[in-house]
């Protein structure tokens, strides 16, 4: 008996990938489907990591397949390609990255720097080639969260090679001058010098780069917003009331400059005692959700104020490396996969189909 391949394409068209709720037809996830007696081989490539994913995929595939009469055996294969997207108009785009991540927050404090970091490393752990910029040239803090030391090479003595800290690459303003000297520049010479460690580091084909900005909605946040090829941004929060009235002057900046919000992450939205483990609402609740309820912008999720974030931060060993199976560095993963799927979702760049031009004299 002959596979009808009608059915096949049937069942396989009506498949929810559950982590975009969208059919796996409609993302254009299914490249290949091959027929070899009784039995079928399907291809599916995402259009964003999700490493921990691939398994839960591919028995989702394999099941729907399988209940097709004459099935008797299913082959299917799960992997990802991440693509460049577009950034915002008359923005130069940097070789060797596809995209750039900004995570902001309006003011300090609510926990940008931890966040941004575990959000680079969740991306890697997900599969993604990634690369981290220290863009808050006041108070750089990368080096200590990635646990890295040293200077960055030069080759060439022009560019950098940027550093490695638990398989990303990063660079900060931190590796360049000794930890207790402070930055005591003004507004033109922060932007120069957050353009060179952006354009003369040396990144090596890069699906993501996060750049971790500066607290605020000033004139560098700004004149970084308008030069930096930006993807998207995440706001980063906490539910106090305070702290949303400035995440939403950030939100406001990006959306001035024409760069997508990918997403609202609300930091210490619970307290979670280290003795009990009782959770508390210390900084009130709900705020995330009535911010993205006002500005019609998705919430990415919401992390907990565990003394244990901090510590591993501080110790250059954030949550989503040292503690890979816990329920915080989970929540990581799931912010990440919803960025990277929220950027999939969007327009790609396609400067790179256009044929360049040169005009000879004949």
């Amino acid at each position: 008996m002959s596979l009808d391949r009608a059915q096949i394409d049937t069942a396989l068209s009506g498949l929810i990938d559950p982590n975009t709720s969208r059919t796996f037809a409609d993302t254009k996830s299914i490249r290949s489907v091959a027929v070899d007696g009784a039995n079928v081989s399907v291809n599916i490539v995402l259009g964003y990591p999700a490493k921990s994913q691939f398994d839960t995929l591919r028995a989702l595939v394999a099941n729907a397949v399988a209940s097709v009469p004459g099935v008797a055996g299913v082959q299917v294969t799960v992997t990802s390609q991440v693509v460049a997207h577009a950034v915002q108009r008359g923005v130069k785009l940097l070789p060797n990255v596809k995209n750039i991540i900004a995570v902001a927050s309006g003011k300090g404090g609510v926990g940008k720097s931890t966040t941004a970091v575990n959000l680079a490393l969740a991306l890697a752990a997900e599969g993604a080639s990634v690369g981290m910029l220290d863009a808050d040239i006041y108070g750089p803090s990368l080096p200590m969260m990635l646990g890295i030391t040293g200077r960055p090479e030069s080759p060439d003595n022009t560019s950098m090679n940027p550093m490695i800290g638990h398989g990303i690459q990063a660079n900060s303003i931190g590796f360049l001058i000794e930890q207790d000297n402070p930055m005591v520049w003004r507004g033109p010479m922060v932007t120069s010098a957050l353009e060179q460690l952006l354009r003369q580091t040396n990144w090596k084909d890069l699906d993501y780069l996060v750049v971790d900005m500066p607290p605020g909605t000033g004139d560098i946040q700004l004149t970084l917003s308008q030069k930096v090829p930006v993807t998207g941004a995440v706001i980063v929060t906490t539910p106090q009331d305070i702290a949303l009235l400035d995440a939403k002057k950030g939100l406001k900046m990006f959306e001035k400059v024409g760069i997508p919000i990918l997403g609202i992450v609300e930091n210490m939205s619970t307290h979670i005692c280290s003795n009990c483990g009782h959770e508390e609402h210390i900084f009130g609740a709900g705020g995330g959700e009535r911010m993205s309820k006002e500005y019609g912008v998705p919430v990415l999720g919401h992390l907990p104020l565990d003394i244990a974030i901090r510590e591993k931060t501080d110790a250059g060993q954030p949550t989503v490396i040292s503690e890979p199976d816990s329920k915080i560095a989970e929540a990581y993963r799931s912010i990440a996969r919803k960025v990277a799927i929220s950027i999939a979702e969007r327009q790609r760049d396609m400067t790179s189909m256009f044929p360049s031009i040169v005009v000879q004299n004949t």
